[in-house]
């Protein structure tokens, strides 16, 4: 007979798969609301009281701004309230893709309304009041400049801190990275994994310090108790183990030298954004960020072309750059759109969780039969693994322990098909 075994890796088996920094995201993006409601009262009833129809219409498209932020606000505000709502089988984490897929919309008709008034210009262009309309962009700048300040502090344009393509040299995570103190200097061993199965990496800090391959052994022991030791090779500069080093990467170290052994621990590193493929980012945040950021883009540049169209009296400087702030705003929604619904369709996010759960398997010298990973929120994933093993004695929980440790995975569920019975027609 097959085992199950489905759990959270959290003692008290909750489903709450929101991300880091929630609630401080939530008072940010309520905070941005009130600053853009007093921003459209002051300039509807300032336009009303001074008869100006440039200040009512900027008003008005504060109000929309103020919509989209709305949104956010609501969907943090929900996602908080019911996260322990057994109605919500995998938690409200996607409550923020949901939110952030939604405002990629509103962002993509914007853009659409804007190419389509400034095409429209182009075509019959009409009287420009650079008097009111200068001042109005830069407040509205100055505007979009505070929304951003209150909602900085994250990466939410998705520029990514771990292994990519500009990073073919050691990766450094504090982590990953340890020192080694010897007689004739200092060595440092960490786990290099770009472009290649994650194996160990031995550098010096000087020409005295350099010392043969055949001089240095690692041997790793493991919570449970195994141990794995491994040789080493010179390799481009840097000494290199032979062989690959099974996932999860959490163990002590045991490294020996000519001049005796030094202990170190390894772990796998704190979450991060898009650190070794676990996709850690903020969707809905982005998403506010996003919308204010390409406001302030396109303030920016009806600034530039309404000073360039009152000094040369270039009239169709001011549709023009409309046009270009439209495909700013287009490429960016067009970025949100494909991330959150991606998440919002359950699209495998990344090969690297994936690979770290097979290779888990593989080093238990099991075979995996069937594995499914997704996204339940920012830096929580979920997966279901079907297992094939020879120890009969192995249940679910065997493996629950063994995967525990691999950063990200926040809810597992386990089918274990014994040997005897996985084979019996």
């Amino acid at each position: 007979m097959n085992d199950f075994y489905d759990a959270p890796f959290d003692a008290n088996h909750d489903h709450v798969f929101l991300g880091v920094g929630h609630e401080k995201n939530e008072r940010k993006t309520w905070a941005v609301i009130v600053l853009c409601s007093a921003m459209m009262i002051t300039e509807i009833v300032g336009g009303s009281l001074f008869g100006s129809l440039a200040l009512i219409a900027d008003g008005l498209h504060m109000s929309t701004h103020a919509g989209a932020m709305l949104i956010a606000a609501i969907a943090y505000t929900y996602a908080r309230k019911h996260a322990n709502d057994p109605r919500f089988v995998f938690g409200t984490g996607k409550l923020g893709d949901l939110a952030g897929f939604t405002s990629a919309i509103i962002l993509a008709m914007i853009a659409v309304l804007i190419g389509y008034e400034a095409i429209a210009r182009l075509w019959s262009p009409i009287p420009i009041h650079f008097a009111e309309a200068i001042p109005i962009a830069v407040l509205g700048l100055i505007v979009n400049i505070a929304s951003a300040w209150i909602l900085s502090g994250h990466d939410h344009l998705g520029h990514s801190h771990g292994h990519g393509a500009h990073d073919h040299h050691q990766h450094d995570h504090s982590e990953e990275a340890q020192q080694i103190e010897t007689a004739n200097g200092r060595l440092t061993l960490s786990i290099f994994e770009e472009n290649t199965p994650p194996v160990f990496q031995v550098r010096t800090d000087s020409e005295q310090t350099k010392m043969a391959a055949k001089d240095l052994t690692v041997t790793t022991t493991r919570p449970d108790g195994s141990q794995q030791s491994f040789t080493f090779t010179q390799k481009k500069g840097v000494l290199e183990s032979t062989t690959e080093i099974p996932e999860p990467h959490t163990f002590e170290v045991t490294v020996t030298l000519p001049d005796g052994e030094q202990r170190l621990k390894f772990a796998e590193p704190e979450l991060a954004h898009d650190a070794h493929g676990i996709d850690a980012r903020d969707h809905n945040m982005r998403a506010a960020y996003i919308h204010v950021i390409a406001d302030a883009a396109v303030s920016v540049l009806a600034i530039i072309g309404l000073l360039l169209a009152q000094a040369f009296n270039w009239l169709w400087m001011d549709p023009l750059a409309g046009i270009v702030g439209a495909l700013v705003i287009t490429n960016w929604s067009y970025g949100l759109l494909r991330d959150t619904g991606a998440n919002l369709v359950d699209l495998n996010p990344s090969d690297k969780l994936g690979n770290k759960i097979k290779a888990a398997v593989k080093t238990a010298g099991d075979q995996l039969l069937d594995l499914h990973v997704w996204r339940l929120g920012p830096g929580h994933f979920g997966a279901i693994i079907s297992v094939k093993t020879v120890e009969p004695q192995r249940t679910p929980r065997f493996y629950h322990a063994a995967l525990c440790q691999i950063n990200g995975l926040s809810h597992l569920t386990v089918e274990v098909n014994p040997q005897a019975h996985a084979d019996t027609p």
